[in-house]
């Protein structure tokens, strides 16, 4: 029997409910590209100082799961002057929030800083909440992955974890941080459980999944909006879902885009652009 604690004073599974009403309106699985064109996809840089060394290592899964998945995606620099980012995201069809070595300030969420809390990236922050903005407004839709699905917690008023091995010390090892010296790094993998009839748990034809873990903070209080679909055994929230209209918007705590070949990652990547197929012709529709 999957259970899932309560999270802000409510049940889990009481808001699956308004996933469902959503998730029925959206169109089917689509790996290709169609007549009118593949998507363009906005991807920020992770962090400024990647932007400005250019180092794309990280972010470059990203743009390989987006056009494996049958779009086109695009860099959104975090240097930009607010004017000229608004223009490019107005052009955009989607976005992925990536992951980052960064961790979200947490003054946003009217917290004290934690020892454990260390980099913060102001110029990325911002960059989020402007696409946001722009996508919760227009209707476009949002993968938001790790630190991105944190930002979007954050963005519709939700708080953080900004350690859980502090929190939680008989926690499940959800990344490196806390490794000792010497042993193997790479990914962590742990199961999650996904809501019956969410739309993770319809992708992945289930709702159990194995999946794989880097970070150290999570979301603690769910924002506004926002529908906990995904938990670790330990209880850490690992994905939401938003509620809020039809609009295609899920938050993932682990890396679907380092798992390439994993077919829960690709179905995910795949639902994505097929949504952003579909909201750039609903917009076109409108035009």
């Amino acid at each position: 029997m999957i259970s899932f604690r309560n999270v802000g004073g409510a049940s889990v599974a009481a808001c699956y409910v308004q996933v469902l009403r959503f998730w029925g309106s959206m169109s089917p699985v689509s790996r290709s590209g169609d007549a009118a064109g593949r998507p363009r996809i906005g991807i920020p840089w992770r962090t400024a100082a990647e932007e400005r060394e250019q180092n794309r290592e990280k972010l470059d899964y990203y743009f390989r799961a987006v056009r494996r998945a049958g779009a086109e995606p695009e860099e959104v620099s975090l240097e930009q002057p607010r004017e000229t980012l608004e223009r490019q995201l107005r052009a955009l069809d989607a976005f992925v929030l990536p992951g980052s070595p960064a961790d979200v300030d947490p003054g946003r969420y009217h917290a004290a800083k934690h020892i454990k809390t260390k980099t913060l990236d102001a110029k990325r922050e911002g960059t989020d909440e402007a696409i946001l903005a722009h996508a919760l407004q227009a209707s476009k839709p949002v993968l938001a992955i790790c630190y991105g699905c944190q930002i979007l917690n954050v963005y519709r008023k939700g708080t953080l974890v900004q350690d859980i091995s502090s929190k939680n010390p008989g926690s499940l090892r959800h990344g490196n941080t806390d490794l000792p010296a010497g042993t193997e790094k790479g990914d962590a993998v742990h199961p999650a459980n996904f809501t019956p009839n969410s739309r993770l748990a319809s992708l992945n034809h289930g709702t159990e999944a194995q999946i794989n873990s880097s970070h150290h903070q999570a979301i603690d209080r769910p924002g506004q909006n926002l529908c906990v679909t995904a938990q670790a055994p330990d209880g850490t929230i690992e994905g939401v879902e938003w509620t809020g209209d039809a609009n295609w918007v899920v938050g993932v705590q682990w890396h679907p885009e380092r798992m390439m070949g994993d077919v829960l990652a690709e179905r995910l990547f795949a639902d994505f652009v097929s949504a952003a197929r579909t909201s750039r012709a609903s917009l076109a529709r409108k035009v």
